[in-house]
């Protein structure tokens, strides 16, 4: 995916020295018109990562089904959340102004219809990871209608859609919800997580049944599924395109290739764009290759099917939730008995559980360089998904909220693909009262204080601004990184692809008011910049460009 970066030589001639005045033309020249060319990059994109239940209601009526309305324990049931929500926030604007070009969604496969108390008070499958039925989505978030006009009005505007992948486990068991057959799921082994096998063939936790996605063995369907597809009136529908995709694809009959060809029919039919995998260490290395396998070629086949659909050429996005894979760890993840690489033939990017901690550990500087050094020797050709918050990690880089300015400098102004939590803009906060576990970090998005507060508001302005500018310019996310000085501390990002190339400098922690930059390697004289914080443009007298704003940080871009 990483294409092609700047070279060697390319950043010589940038940093040269003045008097090679043809090095130093190539690179501002070389620059495109805004975005009449940009090609959108998964390693640069600013992912939003929202949980569907806790976004936005956009549609009351489907607040309660199944009867799922047992008392519940705080923030561990259905809030009332849904697809026609985050398409209201998509009209609205509200992604566009925060510089989003991509959404990844919790899943929104039907989940089962009771609820289980795992410790933590009656919890009810609000967050998506609980599947009962693969082949359908839950009512709770809404229909195929609106997943239709979620992923059209999201392309209209530029923005990816990533659902998410559940292959692992099966949602648990209740009352309402029976645990399925033998040779579908084991029941009677817990991980231990001491070695590969006791990380992977076994029950992640107590009740969460197992999917025996080592098996090769031919299984019929559950009964419990073919029973509701029989009252739901669509058995033979389901019957014969099972058929066709085994009869196709010549796999076996096996537990995994079902639900893989449960997954992939959601590009086919909508479009998606990509997948975020679910529990990536706790299945077969060998089963992602083959999920792998499987959405390119539904992904091409909804291209060939939907020519005037077609956003571009990037091909199908998944990304692998390794849980506490580090971008320090390069291509491989450790067992402890076992080195795995979810990379080759599987996944184009990992989410990066060691972010948070670069993040709290580095000042900007030592975290861009590393991690750009990664990105384009260890880990070239591949990516990482940055967070610094997020649904299920209960150490965030700032649970109360203390410093969101820096929190948007450090994660949408690094090397890698940003993953900004619903609510990181907005100090949504992640320290909920009288909650219990993973709930403190999925309340209800907190419009009121974005349209009530004015340090929300700015904390939200900031976000925007550092969002767009990152959306608008590649070089940020998987670009080059280089300091042009340290006090004060200036630095460039160069990228190129193809004829693509793309250049911005950006400043940080500065004084107020009138800043002085040596911009004599990089620009040449007479060139117009324009800095998007302030939306001051400047030319580029004597080798210097001045800049008179009232912020403490600069965000250059060649004007056009």
């Amino acid at each position: 995916m990483r294409k092609v970066l700047i070279t060697m030589a390319f950043v010589t001639a940038i940093l040269g020295c003045k008097e090679k005045d043809t090095g130093m033309r190539s690179v501002a020249e070389g620059q495109n018109a805004e975005v009449l060319n940009k090609p959108f990059v998964w390693e640069g994109a600013n992912l939003y990562f929202l949980l569907t239940d806790r976004f936005n209601n956009g549609d009351i009526s489907n607040d309660v089904n199944f009867d799922r309305t047992k008392k519940t324990g705080k923030l561990r049931g259905f809030e009332g959340g849904d697809i026609k929500g985050i398409t209201q926030k998509i009209k609205e604007g509200y992604f566009t102004d925060l510089g989003i070009n991509a959404i990844w969604m919790t899943p929104i496969v039907e989940q089962i219809h009771g609820g289980t108390d795992e410790g933590t008070g009656v919890t009810y499958g609000y967050h998506g990871y609980w599947a009962k039925d693969w082949t359908k989505i839950d009512p709770n978030f809404g229909t195929t209608e609106d997943l239709h006009e979620l992923v059209k009005e999201a392309h209209a505007r530029g923005i990816r859609i990533v659902l998410d992948a559940v292959i692992n486990h099966t949602g648990p068991v209740t009352e309402k919800d029976p645990v399925w057959p033998d040779e579908w799921v084991r029941t009677d082994k817990q991980c231990t997580y001491d070695n590969y096998e006791n990380t992977v063939t076994c029950t992640l936790v107590a009740n969460l049944p197992d999917i025996r996605t080592e098996s090769n063995s031919n299984v019929e369907l559950p009964p419990q599924l073919v029973e509701k597809w029989k009252k739901e009136g669509r058995y033979q529908q389901e019957v014969k395109e099972l058929d066709e995709f085994f009869e196709r694809t010549g796999y076996p009959r096996a537990p995994r290739f079902y639900i893989i060809k449960w997954l992939t029919d959601y590009i086919t039919e909508f479009g998606v764009d990509g997948y975020r995998a679910d529990t990536v260490k706790h299945t077969e290395a060998y089963v992602w290759e083959e999920f792998k396998t499987e959405c390119d070629y539904a992904f091409s086949q909804y291209k060939k099917n939907n020519p005037e659909r077609i956003l571009d050429d990037n091909e199908f996005y998944l990304v692998g939730e390794v849980y506490n894979y580090g971008i320090s760890s390069g291509k491989y993840f450790d067992y402890g008995d076992k080195k795995v690489n979810y990379y080759d033939d599987r996944f184009d990017e990992q989410i990066n559980f060691e972010f948070k901690y670069n993040s709290k550990e580095m000042d900007y500087q030592t975290l861009y360089d590393r991690y750009s050094n990664i990105l384009n020797t260890e880990l070239d050709g591949f990516g990482v998904l940055n967070y610094l918050s997020s649904h299920d990690d209960g150490s965030p880089f700032d649970p109360l909220r203390k410093n969101p300015f820096e929190a948007a400098n450090k994660l949408l102004l690094s090397p890698g693909t940003s993953q900004v939590y619903y609510g990181d803009e907005s100090s949504r906060s992640l320290a909920i009262p009288n909650t219990e576990g993973d709930a403190t970090l999925r309340s209800f998005m907190n419009w009121d204080s974005i349209s009530k507060r004015p340090r929300t508001k700015d904390v939200l302005t900031h976000w925007q601004k550092l969002g767009k500018f990152r959306a608008k310019h590649p070089a940020i996310g998987a670009g080059t990184h280089q300091m042009i000085t340290a006090q004060p501390y200036y630095f460039y990002r160069s990228y190129q692809n193809d004829n693509f190339r793309d250049l911005v400098v950006i400043g940080l922690e500065l004084e107020k008011g009138s800043k002085t930059i040596d911009v004599s390697k990089i620009f040449k004289e007479g060139d117009l910049l324009h800095e998007a914080y302030s939306g001051v443009t400047s030319e580029v007298l004597n080798g210097k460009l001045v800049i008179d704003s009232p912020f403490n940080i600069v965000l250059l871009e060649k004007n056009f």
